[in-house]
């Protein structure tokens, strides 16, 4: 159920006010999910049809020509990177109750375009740099979830107290500078 919720979430992000799911497709939520329209035709073998999935608009740091189903898919890893659902970055509209993607008022979504195109310049300028042989190509780049891992706010990192390393036995002491 949760994946379905999660699923209907990030459709509903790409997309502002087009319904998109049949209502057999659309998980039993309250607020601005809940209403995905009519059920779809059926097929002739008897599943549902999605609606064609709209144009995205108000794109800025996205490519503008980017496919309404990549989309969703770049939407679903920020979400995932920082453990928010939609509504984290999209504002509802007050007059019809559902998430209006377009929209600029929240503030986290102007923060979103900032931090999207600082993994873009990391990874372009400084990442492309760095040819390590023993890295795994999961391992030259960054993402979101470099930082968040699954946090809205990146954890503050608190490295361990230093330790003071003893010799082991055997070996000379180490003097101290006088």
């Amino acid at each position: 159920m949760q994946s379905r919720l999660f699923f209907a979430g990030i459709l509903a992000l790409a997309f502002a006010s087009q319904p998109l799911l049949s209502q057999s497709a659309t998980p039993q939520t309250t607020g601005p999910l809940q209403d995905a329209g009519p059920a779809a035709p059926e097929s002739q073998n008897g599943a549902h049809q999605r609606r064609p999935l709209t144009k995205p608009v108000n794109l800025k740091v996205l490519p503008k020509d980017i496919a309404p189903e990549d989309l969703i898919t770049v939407m679903r890893r920020y979400a995932g990177a920082l453990g928010v659902e939609c509504n984290f970055c999209h504002a509802v509209n007050p007059q019809t109750h559902k998430l209006d993607f377009p929209s600029d008022a929240k503030d986290d979504k102007g923060i979103a375009r900032i931090m999207i195109a600082m993994t873009r310049t990391i990874n372009d300028q400084y990442m492309a740099q760095v040819h390590d042989p023993d890295a795994m190509p999961a391992d030259t780049h960054v993402t979101c979830g470099t930082c968040h891992r699954g946090h809205s706010m990146p954890e503050h990192f608190t490295p361990a107290p230093e330790q003071h390393h003893r010799p082991q036995a055997g070996a000379a002491p180490q003097q101290q500078p006088q």
